[in-house]
Order: C-alpha cells, then structure tokens, then sequence
C-alpha cells in the first residue's frame, strides 16, 4: 500500500513547519563512505540514545518548542563582555587575546585588542525559506542576527546558514549605529562559510582586516569573538583546542576538517571568528555539540577550510564545492579479508564497496578493488593517513584539500595487481540530494496532481526532523543507498492531489515515486513535464511505486487544471525552472508546451475572480496556521532525557 501521511498534533506540525536545516546521525563504525555522509534511520530505543548532533534554530523570534538535551546547534561566542574580558585589573578573567595599547605609550608587535575587535560586525539577515510541501509559495519571513568578520578586498566571512533563503542583508560595524545593505558574493554550502560585500564606503573607512593563522596545535588557546544573545554588545570568550579531526558540518551535511574547542559557542556567534594569542584568526564558530554529560564542546572551521573556500571563489568567480572520489569504502582490519584480497603482508588500504556512476573515478576503480594510498599518502587499513606529529586523520581529508576538475593519483590492488591511475575530481552528484542551494523547489500539476522531486528539505518538511525514521522506507533507501546514473537523474514524486471530480479516488495517495508514464520510465521532472505537455494518447497512464496505478483522461486532466489551479490560488501549473526548459525544448514539445500554458492561463483567467472568493476564506485560515508554525517551530536535535525550553536567541 501506498505511504499516508500520519495526523500530527499541533506542536509536532509546528515543529515540522519550522525544521529545515540538514541534519544527519554518525556514519557506521565498520562500514564508512567517502561520499558526503547522509542520515540514517533507527531504531525508536536507539533515537533516544544515540547523540545526534542537529543544527539550532534559525534564529527568528517567536516562542520555542521544548528541546531535547542532545543537539549539536549553530554557534555563539558566550556572555562576558569584550572590555571586562580583556581587562583583567577589572577582575575578569583574560580573554587570550593581544592587551590594549594605553595611554600613549609604543604598541606591540601584534594588533591590539581593540584593532582586532573592530573587524568583527554584526550580521542581520531576512530569510523567507520555500515552502516545500507547497511549493508554489513560499513561509512568512523572519529576522536573525549573526557575526561576520572583514577581510582584504572590502569581503565580509560569516557562515552560510547565517544567510540561508536570505531576500535582506545588512552589516553593522562595532560602535555604529548604522545599519549598511551587503550583498552576497558566495555561499559554500557543504563548508558553511558565505562571502559578503558593502559598497558603502563609508563602511570601510579606518578598517583593519583580520589576518589568519596557521593550524592550531592542541592545547593552544583560542578567543572566540561576536555577538550571541543575552545583549547586543559585541562578547568574548576563551578557551582552547582540545581536537583537531574530521567533523560533520551539519547545515552542509558533510565531512570536513573540524577543531574542536572548549570556548562558550552559543547562537547568534555563528559566523564570528576565533583568533589565537597574537590576533590572528585561526577559525569561524560555527556550531557546538549539547549533551547531558558534556559541557563547552564548540567547534570552529579551521582554516585550510577557509583558505580552500576563498581559493575556490578566486580560481572560478563561483563557489564550486568540495570534491569527493565518489566511492563507498570499508575498513579492512580483518586479516581473513585482506587475505581474500590477495594482499600482501605489508600492504594496506580500504575496500572499494560501490562507485558512483556519475563521478570521475567510475572509469578506472571497480567494486572490491584496494584504494592503498592517495597523491602519495599511504591509506591505513582503517582508512586515516598521518597528519602532523604523532596524529592520524581519516584519509577523505586528503580529498577534501583538492579543488573541483584537478588531478589526483590512486594506487590500487585489482585481484592483486597494483596499479597506478589519475583521475579529475569532480563534486559529488546526489540522487536525492541534501540541498537545493537556494533554489526554490520544482513542481508541477495536472488534474490537480502535484509532482515534485525529491530532496532532504522536502522528506523534513513533510515529515519532521525525525524524517529519517518517519519518511517512507522506500525513499529512504534511495537517500541513503541510491546512486545516480546520470547527472540530472531525479526521483520524482506524487506529492498530493487536490482533490476534484476529475480525480476522484486518488485523493489519498501523497509521496510516492512515478515509475514510468504510458509504459516509459521517468528519468526527472522535467521529463515527466515534457511527456504530459506532448501525450497525444486517450489516457495519462502513471505506474507509481508499491504497484499503484493512476489513470486520467488526457483531454479532461489538461482541461480541468487551469480550475483546480484557480481554487486553490496556484498562478502556475509549473514551477519557473520548468517553464524555462519547456520553453527552449526542440519546437513541437514546446509548441505543444506553449499551447497547453497558453490554454491554462487563459481559462485560470476567466475562472479565477469565483474561485479566487471562494478560497479566499482558506488561504487566509492557512497563512494563520502558517505563522503560528513558525513562531511555535524549534529545531533541536534528537536525544535522551527530559527536554528543557530553550531562551529566544539570533543566529
């Protein structure tokens, strides 16, 4: 049978209207991916138990749903104020960083702390994020507040998630009053780091630019600086590195170098920088893990991450991504395995369990080959490499230090020969991918049946941040497990049907993937768009999953979508990125294409002023239910124990 949508309480809709950011649980200790890591279902006694580390609230006001005591959210830079943390003849505690120059005495060799804290900036962003289980609309917008921090070349760094959806962006500097408009040059989504500019001049007078650091050592202390909640002044705090490893970065559900500090990293800080004992910035805070046995875990990007991100925008105008070998790979500490490999006693590496047909290496690695060493780097049976002085990473940062389209070498056992091969590294193609990147969703409806495709947002909006459990299972797999064959491969869905006489009896299938059309699989949306624009058949004929037929007239569908459309306000049967393909398809698809919108617009026109009044009452009864989703919504991440209401907090 067809997945149903469970009935939810109305905490737990609210909760579901408002959850949006990625989230994912730790990849398997046995069995581990070089590809970007994605969730994982569980069972309901594990859900409680394992420490999942999910992102915070988006940072608007409104009142918060309770929170589990295992999150791992988006950061902040404490309590204590900038002046009494550098002070310590005030009787605070000394901040770490460079001592003020008094009087007029000679300054130090390095910046001084109040040099230091004037590149660091307030961040103030609007968000309206789509609307994925309605896709022709999009949420009510919100506020939040971040930091940033200012770079050479009039750039401002915060993190992505700080401007996620954004339609407003505005900077402040510390002790101004005003407000000036940025723009946003660059968003890395899988490294959380955004690049803004101001054009105002005025903004960049009498500034310093922070200046970055090397890579910590463990133990060097570090000051985390911004602006979290609790007051609008710029606050400090300090701490020191504690671990340096590969991390999950949970609004890019990715993998990347991470280190791990225990400063105070509270919301609203995101974004600000962390800067070592002479003033250089060494890292961005970015989120903090919440646990009922731990306590001041933070973590900030290093930066060989945001070295890579300014890098990669320099080399392309564009932020490219992260690249990724594409492949699944396993330990191999079992010596029986290794022997069944026919690998010898000094030799080492990881089993190659799958490759992605999409990526740069299908070409040249198969299925139970040894990847043994990378660009050089000896590959360790349990998949790290040496990194520094007695330390060992996990070999994907090896990867994760390339740039998109350059040449990497592999040295690989196949049935035990070894041989040497280049590839071109390439970013990773999703069959159910993680983000959208702004766009808004695509969507599509005919006889009141509307197809999506699927995405990681659109199974959280539909199922809640637990969607990893809830979603249906076949879906799921294809999150996890499913590999694209090639680049623009989708799996399309029957979102909902809105209801009509033309569609009578289908009005309880929701979320559930098109197979095929009049016998011909669906490779994505905009094929399944084409073929319905085109069909000269009687009948639409859909073979969906779970053996679930829907049959329609062809004429009757097309002719009653234009009403269906007008009941429920939709001004277009398809999403802009959809219109546009149709528009440059080859000229029979798009004149029948153009014809079938042409018709629709013209009948939605003259149907429109009696449907539009009678929906009138529901879409303003929607929109209110809508606001209070979101002023109820909390994003708290999953764990065990009694969940404690959390303060109002910025970004």
């Amino acid at each position: 049978m067809a997945p149903r949508k469970r009935p939810k309480s109305g905490a737990s809709a609210a909760a579901e209207t408002k959850a949006q950011e990625p989230s994912g649980s730790p990849p398997s200790d046995s069995v581990e991916d070089d590809v970007c890591p994605v969730p994982r279902t569980r069972s309901r006694s594990q859900k409680t138990d394992v420490a999942a580390a999910e992102n915070d609230v988006q940072g608007h006001g409104g009142t918060d749903s309770k929170r589990r005591n295992v999150r791992r959210k988006y950061g902040g830079g404490g309590t204590t104020s900038a002046d009494a943390a550098m002070d310590p003849a005030a009787g605070a505690q000394p901040s770490g960083l460079p001592p003020k120059t008094r009087g007029g005495g000679p300054k130090s060799g390095t910046a001084d702390s109040d040099t230091i804290m004037e590149a660091v900036v307030k961040v103030f962003c609007v968000h309206t994020e789509p609307n994925y289980s309605l896709p022709w609309q999009r949420k009510r917008q919100y506020s939040s507040s971040s930091s940033g921090f200012l770079l050479p070349g009039r750039r401002i760094l915060t993190n992505a998630h700080c401007v996620d959806h954004y339609t407003q962006v505005k900077v402040k500097r510390r002790g101004s009053d005003v407000k000036h408009v940025a723009s946003v040059l660059s968003v890395g989504t899988e490294c959380d780091i955004a690049l803004l500019t101001v054009e105002d001049d005025k903004f960049w007078e009498g500034v310093e630019p922070v200046v970055f650091g090397e890579l910590p050592q463990l133990q060097d202390a570090v000051t985390v600086v911004g602006y979290p909640i609790g007051g609008d002044t710029m606050s400090v705090t300090s701490g020191v590195v504690s671990r340096i490893e590969v991390t999950a970065y949970m609004h890019g559900s990715s993998e990347l170098l991470g280190i791990q500090i225990d400063a105070a990293i509270n919301s609203g800080n995101s974004g600000g920088p962390a800067f070592n004992e002479v003033g250089e910035c060494v890292g961005i805070a970015f989120q903090s893990l919440k646990h009922e046995d731990a306590e001041n875990i933070g973590y900030i990007i290093p930066t060989p991450v945001i070295e890579h991100f300014l890098s990669d925008y320099e080399r392309h105008g564009r932020y490219t991504g992260f690249p990724c070998l594409g492949i699944e790979w396993q330990k191999l500490e079992n010596p029986d395995l290794r022997t069944a490999l026919k690998m010898q006693a000094d030799q080492k590496g990881v089993l190659i369990r799958r490759v992605e047909p999409t990526s740069a290496v299908s070409a040249v690695l198969q299925q139970n080959d040894v990847l043994m060493s990378f660009d050089g780097v000896a590959i360790a049976n349990d998949g790290t490499v040496p990194f520094r002085s007695g330390e060992r990473i996990s070999f994907s940062y090896l990867v994760s230090n390339k740039y998109t389209d350059e040449e990497a070498e592999l040295v690989v056992l196949h049935e035990g020969q070894q041989r040497t091969v280049r590839v071109s590294l390439r970013a990773p193609v999703r069959l159910v991918p993680f983000h959208t990147r702004g766009l808004p969703p695509s969507y599509f409806i005919v006889a009141g049946l509307v197809f999506t495709a699927v995405t990681v947002p659109y199974l959280r909006s539909e199922y809640g941040k637990e969607y990893d459990f809830d979603a249906p299972v076949k879906l799921l797999d294809k999150m996890m497990h499913g590999m694209a064959s090639h680049p623009d491969e989708q799996v399309v869905v029957l979102s909902q049907v809105l209801a009509a006489d033309v569609n009578l009896g289908y009005e309880e299938i929701c979320n559930t993937q098109v197979v095929s059309l009049n016998s011909s699989p669906i490779k994505n949306l905009a094929d399944l768009v084409a073929r319905v624009d085109t069909c000269t058949e009687p009948f639409i004929c859909l073979d969906l999953e779970y053996n679930t037929k829907v049959v329609l007239d062809t004429a009757k569908a097309k002719a009653a979508t234009p009403e269906i459309m007008a009941v429920h306000c939709i001004s277009h049967d398809r999403s802009p990125d959809l219109a546009k393909a149709a528009a440059t398809a080859p000229e029979p698809a798009a004149a029948a294409a153009a014809g079938a919108q042409a018709g629709a617009s013209a009948k939605a026109a003259a149907t429109a002023p009696e449907a539009a009044a009678a929906a009138a009452g529901d879409q303003a009864g929607a929109s209110e239910s809508q606001a209070v989703a979101n002023g109820a919504a909390d994003k708290g991440a999953a764990g065990k124990g009694k969940a404690a209401k959390p303060p109002k907090r910025g970004r």
